[in-house]
């Protein structure tokens, strides 16, 4: 694993932006098993990713909250937001508080607050490496001497267990098990009800995690390489009914 490499993927712009795309993460599983003909064209920003990163920030880098921008009116379908924003997102103030008391609620149980601020825990920490023949990253949210935490807001807790294999958790917790060498486990906040959930995946959750990156590897290799098997042009969904 080189340092310098690994120095340049603590910078966001870099893991993100054309340096990172040289490695596969897990971000792009999704797209290699449902639509690789999508692989790497690039997205435009959302509201749901502004109030991710929002969430993570406060927790694990709360100096860069500091810098996001709110508004307080009632939608952006309003005169007031459409000016202000001009073609950019800005966080309403009332999405920023519903993340806020969601960092609140975890932050003040004993259990969560013990387990995301032990001595010996790093944030935001990348590590890259092969898995299934190909070059992953990852860069996992807090690394603990003991294991790896992985945050997440969710909008039904007691359908966690669903929208984690909806969400490509399972391909995540492989990854990153698998990169950083040690068990992962998810601490989730309802952002509703604000109750909390610590999950900790079974060897099935892995399991199935594993065969959605051996399946991920394969589209990538027929289409994808420097040396491609097929043109993606000939790729189509092969399903029995």
């Amino acid at each position: 694993m080189s340092i310098e490499t690994i120095n340049k993927l603590k910078d966001d712009s870099l893991y993100y932006g054309e340096f990172g795309q040289q490695f596969l993460s897990n971000s792009d599983i999704s797209t290699l098993l449902s639509n690789p003909k999508n692989f790497r064209v690039p997205q435009d920003d959302n509201v749901n990713f502004h109030k991710g990163r929002y969430f993570h920030q406060l927790i694990l880098e709360p100096e860069k909250a500091k810098n996001i921008d709110f508004i307080d009116v009632s939608s952006r379908n309003t005169k007031a937001y459409r000016e202000a924003s001009n073609g950019r997102i800005i966080m309403l103030e009332k999405e920023g508080q519903e993340i806020r008391d969601c960092v609140e609620a975890m932050t003040d149980n004993f259990a969560f607050f013990e387990g995301i601020r032990q001595e010996g825990c790093e944030y935001e920490v990348p590590a890259i490496g092969y898995i299934k023949g190909v070059q992953w990253k990852g860069k996992a949210d807090i690394v603990c001497p003991d294991k790896l935490i992985d945050l997440k807001t969710t909008s039904s807790i007691s359908d966690f267990k669903w929208s984690a294999r909806k969400y490509n958790y399972d391909s995540q917790c492989y990854i990153y098990q698998n990169l950083f060498g040690k068990p992962l486990v998810f601490y989730v906040v309802d952002k509703t009800s604000k109750q909390l959930g610590i999950f900790r995946p079974t060897e099935e959750f892995l399991e199935r995690g594993e065969q959605k990156v051996i399946k991920a590897v394969e589209v990538y290799n027929n289409f994808f390489t420097e040396n491609p098997k097929y043109d993606i042009d000939e790729y189509y969904i092969q399903e029995t009914l």
